[in-house]
C-alpha cells in the first residue's frame, strides 16, 4: 500500500444522492462463504515488498520472519521463535521455521531470507525501502534454518524491521534494479493467499495457499475490486454488491444497513502540518509554539472525521502504551497563543496579519490536491492559525511537486506505524536523516535534545529505558515543535456481518485498505456455523 494516503472525507451533497443512485447490474457478493467480495478504493502500483508492498506487514501474498498481532506485539511467522540479540542490540540471530514452501513449490530457507535482506540494501536494486534499512550492515545463512544480521548501530528496534515479506533468491539472483522484476506483478511468496488473477484498474482475484504453514485459510477466495470514488463504492456496497470496503468515517457511518457493520480502527495515522523550519515565519520558534496553541484539534475531528479521532501533538498514539507521553501536549488557547506572538515581536498589521521587522507573519501550506481530507484539514489549520494573525496560504499539488518545495513551503502529510515507537518518531524528527528522502523529516527540524533520546530509544535494551527515552524526545519535543500535529485518524470500514467468525480490530498503520482493516487476520477467518 502506498505511503501517505489520506481518508478522503465525502461532501454532504454527494451523501444525500447515495440514496438516490441506480443499483448496478454488476452481480452482488456471492453467497458462499468460502468466497469474499470487497472494494477497495486504492490499487497497488507493485506487489513486491522491495518495492514497498505490505511494508508493515499485512501482505497477503508474502510472511516475513515476524507478524504485528494486531494490538502492540510481534509474534513469529517464518521465524521458529522470537529474534534473539547481543547485549549491544548489534547483531541478531534468527532460527527459522521448517517445512515452508513458496507458492512456486520451491522450499523457504535461509538463502531466501539473506538474499531479500541484501537486496534491500544493495543499490543495484534500487529497492524503495532501502533508507529504512540504512542499519543493516549485512545479513549471513549460518546454517539453512539460521540467519544473522548485524547491524552498523546498536539498533533495539531490529524487530520492526523483521516483517519485511520474504521471496525467492532465485527471484533476485541477478543485481539488477527492481523497477521490471516480475514480482511486481506476479508475487511469489509464502503467504496464506496467492495471486490467481490482477485486472489492472479494475480487479484482483487471490486464492488460499493451499499450503500454507498454517493451514489452508477457510476463505478459499477473495475478489478485491478497485474503485476510487468514495461515493461509488458506498453505493455499490449499499445495493449488496460488496461484502465489506474502507470508507472515510462520515461516510462509513452514513450507509449502514441490515446485514452490514460499521467499525472504526484505532491507529498510528497522524495527519500533521509539517512546517519548514528554515522559513523566516514557519521556522520562529515562537510562531510554531503559537500555532500549536492556536489550532482547534477537538472541533477539526469532530467536523471532519465524525468524531473518529484522537488529538495528536507529538507522533506517538496512546495506543503504544508505556511509550507514549500523556505530558507531551498543547492546551488550545489562542489567547496563549498571541501572548507568545507578541512577547516575541510579532505584533498585528492593519489588516490583522502579524510582523516583525517589515516580515510579514505568512508561509504556504502544500496538500495533496487528489485528498479531500487533507485540503480540509489545511483549510482548518489555515483559519485557526488566521484567528492568531498568521496568514496561511494553501496550495494543492500533485505529488510530484512536492519535492522541489518541501523546503519552502508547509505541506499536509500523514505516516505512522503501530509496531515500535523507532519507525514512527525517527525518520520524522530526527536531524540525521535531512535530505535522506523527500518525507524524511520534512521541514528539517533540528533538536539536539530529541535527537539524543532518539539516539538512547534505539540503542537501549531495557524495555523501561527505553520507554523513558520516548517520553523524553517528546518531552523535547513539544517544547520546541517542528510541526503541528492535528490528529490520529481512525481508519473506517463497512463489512457484512453474521457470515464469518474471526473479526478483531486492530490497531492500524498510515496504510490501510483491504489488506488491513477488518481483514487484516483474514487467513484465520471461518465461516459461521
Amino acid at each position: 500500500m502506498l505511503n501517505r494516503r489520506g481518508l478522503l472525507i465525502a461532501a454532504p451533497a454527494a451523501l444525500a444522492l447515495l440514496g438516490a443512485c441506480t443499483a448496478p447490474t454488476t452481480p452482488g457478493a456471492s453467497s458462499d462463504p468460502g468466497s469474499m467480495l470487497l472494494a477497495d478504493g486504492y490499487e497497488p502500483e507493485s506487489l513486491n515488498p522491495l518495492l514497498g508492498y505490505g511494508e508493515e506487514g499485512a501482505a497477503k501474498f508474502y510472511d516475513g520472519l515476524l507478524a504485528f498481532d494486531g494490538t502492540s506485539s510481534l509474534r513469529p511467522a517464518l521465524a521458529a521463535e522470537p529474534p534473539q540479540s547481543t547485549s549491544d542490540a548489534k547483531s541478531w540471530t534468527v532460527r527459522l521455521r521448517e517445512g515452508v514452501t513458496f507458492h512456486d513449490g520451491t522450499p523457504f530457507d535461509a538463502n531466501d531470507v539473506v538474499a531479500t535482506y541484501r537486496a534491500a540494501i544493495d543499490p543495484a536494486y534500487a529497492a524503495t525501502i532501502s533508507s529504512d534499512f540504512s542499519m543493516l550492515a549485512n545479513v549471513t545463512a549460518l546454517d539453512p534454518r539460521t540467519v544473522r544480521f548485524d547491524l552498523n548501530i546498536p539498533y533495539s528496534a531490529w524487530p520492526s524491521k523483521l516483517v519485511l515479506g520474504i521471496v525467492p533468491a532465485e527471484k533476485l539472483a541477478q543485481p539488477a534494479s527492481l523497477e521490471s522484476s516480475e514480482l511486481n506483478t506476479k508475487p511469489v511468496g509464502t503467504g496464506p493467499y496467492r495471486l490467481v488473477e490482477w485486472r489492472q484498474g479494475d480487479q484482483m482475484t487471490w486464492e488460499a495457499n493451499p499450503a500454507y504453514w498454517a493451514g489452508p485459510p477457510a476463505v478459499g477466495k477473495v475478489t478485491v475490486v478497485f474503485a476510487k470514488d468514495d461515493n461509488t463504492r458506498a453505493q455499490r456496497l449499499q445495493s449488496g454488491e460488496f461484502d465489506g470496503t474502507v470508507l472515510p468515517p462520515v461516510l462509513a457511518q452514513s450507509v449502514g444497513r441490515d446485514g452490514y457493520r460499521t467499525v472504526h480502527h484505532r491507529t498510528a495515522d497522524f495527519r500533521t502540518i509539517a512546517l519548514p523550519n528554515e522559513h523566516p515565519v514557519a521556522g520562529d520558534r515562537a510562531v510554531r509554539l503559537a500555532l500549536n496553541h492556536a489550532v482547534d484539534r477537538e472541533g477539526m475531528i469532530q467536523a471532519l472525521l465524525g468524531g473518529h479521532g484522537t488529538p495528536a501533538y507529538a507522533p506517538v498514539p496512546e495506543s503504544m502504551g508505556a511509550y507514549h507521553e500523556p505530558a507531551a501536549r498543547f492546551g488550545f488557547d489562542r489567547a496563549r497563543a498571541a501572548k507568545i506572538l507578541d512577547d516575541a515581536g510579532w505584533t498585528a498589521g492593519p489588516d490583522g496579519i502579524r510582523q516583525r521587522g517589515g516580515q510579514r507573519a505568512k508561509f504556504t501550506v502544500m496538500y495533496f490536491a487528489d485528498d479531500s481530507l487533507r485540503k480540509d484539514l489545511a483549510r482548518a489549520f489555515a483559519s485557526d492559525a488566521k484567528a492568531v494573525g498568521i496568514e496561511v496560504e494553501l496550495a494543492g499539488v500533485d505529488r510530484s511537486a512536492v519535492a522541489g518545495r518541501i523546503a519552502t513551503d508547509g505541506i499536509v502529510l500523514g505516516g505512522g506505524n503501530p509496531i515500535d515507537p523507532d519507525p514512527q518518531m525517527y525518520s520524522a524528527l530526527h536531524s540525521s536523516v535531512i535530505g535522506t528522502g523527500t518525507y524524511n523529516n520534512p521541514g528539517r527540524y533540528r533538536n539536539a535534545e530529541v535527537d539524543a533520546a532518539l539516539d538512547s530509544g534505539r540503542q537501549n535494551t531495557d524495555p523501561a529505558a527505553r520507554a523513558e527515552s520516548y517520553k523524553r524526545a517528546q518531552r523535547a519535543y513539544v517544547a520546541d515543535p517542528g510541526q503541528v500535529y492535528l490528529a490520529f485518524v481512525d481508519h473506517s470500514y463497512v463489512m457484512r456481518d453474521g457470515k464469518w467468525d474471526g473479526y478483531q480490530p486492530p490497531v492500524e498503520p498510515h496504510t490501510h485498505g483491504t489488506t488491513w482493516g477488518p481483514w487484516w487476520n483474514l487467513e484465520a477467518w471461518k465461516p459461521k456455523p
